[in-house]
């Protein structure tokens, strides 16, 4: 019994410790391959809980293979944002000035009916007072409602980890060259350039760039 209690509070320990490693965030917060990871952690650890006759190490070994390969795909996700788009996805834009974009909703499998729950659980049933609504990599909706004279504080993110966002650009109104223009050199240098609906342009340069 005594021999099976420190088992436990090894793998207890250990898997406390793998869930902190990947981060800050609450279940319903995780991404898809975190969340896979959580659930294959747990049940890894479970199985030399309840079988003392299963080696320790059967459960501590297959726990850090799989938080040392997640640790690897956030830092490669950090690096490259191509392998960001494949890991994690990218958001969704599925309202716009209260126009709903069909096509992103197949793409997301979305159907109406889940939107129009989601904007009702929300507070939002009319859909044409919603001037945007996001779908988040972890699978929620963020929701803008329209204010009063039809404007939104929500910012167009025109440069995000030195790559420009020409959807975002475009639906500002503005040029690659405005933008050029503005931030006085490469975009490879900028780590986020956003635009506020009032016009102001805020430009923050990656850390150790002038």
């Amino acid at each position: 019994m005594f021999v099976l209690i420190i088992r436990t509070l090894i793998l207890y320990a250990l898997v406390v410790l793998a869930i902190r490693i990947m981060g800050k965030r609450q279940i319903g917060e995780l991404q898809p391959s975190e969340l896979v990871v959580a659930i294959m952690i747990s049940d890894l650890a479970a199985v030399p809980m309840q079988t003392i006759d299963i080696p320790l190490l059967a459960g501590i070994v297959p726990v850090l293979t799989l938080l040392i390969a997640e640790v690897i795909m956030s830092f490669v996700s950090l690096k490259s944002k191509k392998a960001r788009k494949y890991i994690t996805g990218e958001p969704s834009i599925i309202i716009y000035k209260g126009h709903i974009n069909e096509r992103e909703l197949e793409k997301a499998r979305f159907t109406l009916n889940d939107l129009m729950e989601e904007l009702r659980l929300s507070g939002y049933p009319d859909v044409s007072k919603v001037d945007m609504a996001i779908l988040e990599t972890n699978g929620e909706i963020s929701l803008i409602e329209q204010s009063k004279d039809g404007m939104t504080d929500f910012p167009y993110i025109l440069i995000s980890d030195g790559e420009i966002n020409k959807a975002e650009l475009k639906r500002a109104g503005k040029s690659e060259e405005w933008l050029r223009k503005k931030i006085k050199g490469d975009a490879k240098n900028i780590f986020l350039a956003s635009l506020s609906s009032e016009g102001e342009l805020l430009v923050q340069r990656k850390e150790g760039k002038k």
